[in-house]
């Protein structure tokens, strides 16, 4: 079995248990519980104990993209026992503010690169600043945000070689103008398989495509050929 799956806020937004009903069917070894928005941390976290997550060998937790300052110590509060458990927890850096609330994290914490709508975390660069103030943290790889911000792949590649020891797992999909997550193109596909060999092979894939129960087949495929692994899931 493959380590791959879905984002459950790609495919029911904040209807974790829907979601999950619909990859029900499908042989995917992985999942990312999504709680994009802060209202949904709580009733999220409260519903894990009594979700059946025994197919998946791969579970990961993303945490709300944005919270106030005021918020911060409670979000990361809701978090620290999953990363305490050795859950990872995906973080956008750009919300972080008070870099002490979440060093305790440890390699749990896993950072996500942005796109180009977002003041920091975007580049090689602006990461470097962040894994300063987080050395023990881990990396997850967004490829339509470092596609977005640069179509060559370029930057992709330098992510790669700076952080790919602390990779957790790689998010697929693409971005429209609007930079909302899309289902993949073939031009993102061909994109996406000029860094796939840097991508060892058994890190996970999410996928944040939003897709309909009868897509969701099609764009496993589609995401497992994007990171070079064109094999029949079974």
């Amino acid at each position: 079995m493959e380590t791959i799956g879905f984002s459950t806020g790609s495919l029911a937004r904040s209807d974790f248990a829907a979601a999950l009903d619909m990859l029900e069917p499908h042989a995917t070894g992985a999942v990312e519980l999504s709680a994009l928005r802060a209202r949904e941390l709580r009733p999220l976290l409260a519903a894990i104990p009594s979700l059946d997550l025994s197919a998946y060998h791969h579970v990961t937790l993303h945490g709300p993209s944005a919270f106030s300052p005021t918020e911060e110590r409670e979000v990361a509060g809701l978090l620290a026992p999953w990363a305490a458990q050795g859950w990872t927890i995906v973080v956008h850096p750009d919300s972080i503010r008070d870099f002490r609330l979440w060093a305790g994290f440890g390699a749990s914490l896993s950072i996500e690169n942005m796109d180009a709508r977002n003041p920091c975390g975007r580049t090689t660069g602006e990461l470097h600043a962040v894994f300063a103030r987080l050395p023990h943290a881990s990396f997850c790889l967004d490829l339509a945000h470092a596609r977005q911000l640069d179509p060559s792949m370029h930057e992709a590649r330098r992510l790669l070689g700076a952080f790919g020891e602390r990779l957790s797992h790689v998010h697929v999909s693409e971005l429209d103008a609007q930079s909302r997550h899309v289902r993949l193109s073939e031009a993102a596909v061909q994109a996406y398989e000029q860094v796939a060999e840097l991508i060892p092979l058994d890190t996970p894939v999410i996928i944040e495509a939003p897709v309909s129960a009868s897509q969701i087949e099609a764009e496993l495929e589609r995401s497992l050929r994007a990171v070079g692994r064109a094999v029949a899931l079974v």
